[in-house]
């Protein structure tokens, strides 16, 4: 959410920031219903001081023994209460009007931020790794013999329809291992602090974070009100939800593991095939709430974080910078890694690291107390994942395939396997 009194002070560069977006200048129209909300306020605040002032001669009317004065006067306060509530009433429309249209406005870029219409015109910053070579065809990970006992999509469409998968056996654990292996390197390396929230929230929730009001469409609403996290940047970010934390506990850097559910609104027909794209998934989430003049520097080491997972299972990546065409509706910068998918010849997301400032902050009412006093300031809040479990997953098994069908895994698997190395053709770990 964007803060007024800075649009106010300087509209051309909210309007230029807008337009690095795409968008049309909007600091006009903010700006005119801004002037009708705050004179309606100013009108309410006079004429509640003329029924005070009526009021008090009421008093001296009735003192005075002067009946007509007093009816004309009480008549008089009557009419001036009518007035105010009336007044007050229109200038909270108002303020909802202002507060609804602030609310449904993308963050503004970072200047070093690319600017760009859509994901062609992305960045690419860090390469890491070699794509593998193959002495046969490599299949998608649906494909390979070892996986196929193990990922059953046929039954997944029974008990809940397309894009879901039923995991078992070996490749169910070695899902398992993924998580586990991603949760204790962020803990153990990355000085995260794991944290289990629920996957049930309420609305203001989903609001403080930015998926509504104009993004529910790709998330799942219960019949009671609930809504299911995207993502644990819901539950993670709104910790300080409504919060005045103390500096001396920034920042704070915090990583769950939780399923996720997105109704994929707008993605017919895209990855139909496999688990890429699925209504239901695991991600181990990363967030850390800052300092302002923390945030920047955070996202690089967040960056680092989840490239670094990709690095110790020993898959080729590529990170690139998203350019304002791409890039989420709360972000100010946002990076990308994609991981090498030999099945598919190209590289695919697994992580995306953003970096939010204050937007998410105002709309969650999150401050924090300076260590030297003066006025509470907004904390910054910045999120990624720290991966995506089951695309991690896919890429373990696509780079790992031999031409039998097996899978040799990761080295930094084998202790969370009791020290099984290769998904076997049969789908057996051994």
């Amino acid at each position: 959410m964007h803060d007024i009194r800075a649009i106010r002070e300087n509209p051309a560069a909210f309007d230029a920031a807008l337009a690095r977006r795409g968008a049309e200048p909007m600091s006009s129209s903010i700006l005119e219903l801004d002037a009708e909300r705050r004179a309606k306020i100013q009108a309410a605040e006079a004429a509640q001081a003329d029924q005070k002032k009526a009021a008090k001669e009421v008093g001296a009317a009735k003192a005075s023994g002067n009946e007509a004065e007093f009816e004309r006067l009480r008549a008089l306060v009557g009419e001036k209460k009518a007035e105010v509530a009336d007044m007050q009433n229109e200038a909270k429309a108002l303020d909802q009007k202002l507060n609804d249209t602030l609310m449904g406005i993308p963050n503004l870029p970072f200047e070093d931020t690319p600017e760009g219409a859509d994901e062609d015109d992305n960045v690419e910053v860090h390469r890491w790794g070699t794509p593998g070579e193959y002495a046969f065809a490599p299949k998608e990970h649906f494909e390979l013999e070892g996986v196929k006992p193990g990922m059953d999509f046929e039954t997944a469409a029974k008990l809940s329809g397309s894009r879901f998968v039923v995991l078992s056996g070996a490749v169910a654990r070695i899902h398992r291992a993924l998580a586990q292996f991603m949760l204790n390197t962020h803990i153990d390396e990355n000085g995260l602090t794991e944290t289990w929230t629920p996957v049930l929230v309420k609305p203001e929730m989903m609001f403080g974070t930015g998926q509504l009001p104009k993004f529910g469409e790709d998330s799942y609403e219960t019949t009671n009100g609930w809504w299911l996290v995207p993502t644990a940047e819901v539950t993670l970010t709104n910790t300080v939800n409504g919060e005045t934390v103390d500096e001396a506990t920034l920042p704070r850097r915090m990583v769950a593991h939780t399923q996720c559910f997105r109704s994929e609104a707008g993605s017919a027909g895209r990855d139909t095939s496999g688990m890429l794209r699925q209504h239901q998934f695991e991600k181990v989430e990363m967030v850390s709430i800052t300092k302002p003049e923390d945030s920047r520097a955070e996202l690089d080491r967040m960056t680092e974080c989840a490239q670094g997972i990709l690095e110790r299972l020993g898959l080729a990546y590529r990170t690139v910078v998203l350019c304002t065409g791409d890039m989420g509706f709360g972000a100010q910068r946002t990076h990308d890694i994609e991981v090498w998918l030999p099945g598919q010849n190209t590289y695919r997301e697994i992580s995306s690291v953003s970096v939010c400032g204050d937007f998410q902050a105002r709309r969650m009412n999150a401050r924090f107390k300076p260590s030297e006093g003066g006025k509470p300031e907004f904390v910054h809040t910045l999120n990624g994942s720290g991966l995506a479990v089951g695309r991690c997953l896919i890429a373990v098994l696509e780079n790992g395939q031999q031409e039998d069908g097996s899978v040799v895994l990761p080295e930094v698997l084998h202790p969370y396997l009791g020290g099984k190395t290769t998904l076997a053709a049969d789908g057996s770990l051994v």
